[in-house]
């Protein structure tokens, strides 16, 4: 508390340095003077020509391209969410049918995975492509938690445990679990 007190009144106050024989006076450079609190509030306004006050409104949020090459465009916003939708449901049903079968993912889709997941890949395609034709965009249906970025990188992580889960089933010769 006193090296506080201290070390205030030291910044505040000018200090003084001999240079070359001469004193001059310096004030240390994070000094700055007090401001009244009225300087702090300023406001300004804009007036229209006739006099009376102008209330300018945010400018409307583009609606998001219905075109098919735009949706499914390489940067577009179908691509990279729809796979990793399909990895999210993949990985959480890969582990699933490991965990109760103690099946690997390679035996997984020699045994009738196939046409599961053919199925639920178009099913899940669907179910994205249609809000994203009708212009509805996933960053303004997200909020709070779940959020459109959350979404993107539990897909990428997903994507990545997929393809760590297989390497490492197929390295090790059997199951994970």
């Amino acid at each position: 508390m006193a090296t506080s007190t201290v070390m205030q009144s030291i910044l505040a106050s000018p200090a003084s340095t001999a240079i070359t024989g001469r004193r001059v006076n310096l004030v240390p450079a994070n000094y700055a003077p007090s401001l009244s609190r009225s300087a702090y509030s300023l406001r300004t306004r804009c007036m229209a020509k006739d006099g009376r006050k102008e209330e300018s409104s945010p400018p409307p949020t583009p609606k998001a391209s219905t075109s098919f090459f735009d949706v499914l465009a390489f940067s577009g916003p179908a691509p990279e969410r729809i796979n990793g939708r399909l990895a999210m449901i993949g990985f959480v049903a890969a582990m699933a049918v490991e965990v109760s079968n103690g099946q690997d993912v390679f035996s997984q889709i020699s045994n009738g995975g196939v046409p599961w997941f053919l199925g639920t890949s178009v099913l899940l395609t669907l179910a994205s492509l249609v809000p994203l034709f009708k212009g509805v965009s996933v960053e303004t249906k997200s909020g709070g938690l779940m959020t459109s970025d959350a979404e993107m990188w539990n897909g990428r992580f997903a994507m990545l445990g997929l393809v760590a889960l297989a390497l490492t089933e197929y390295i090790k010769g059997s199951a994970l679990v």
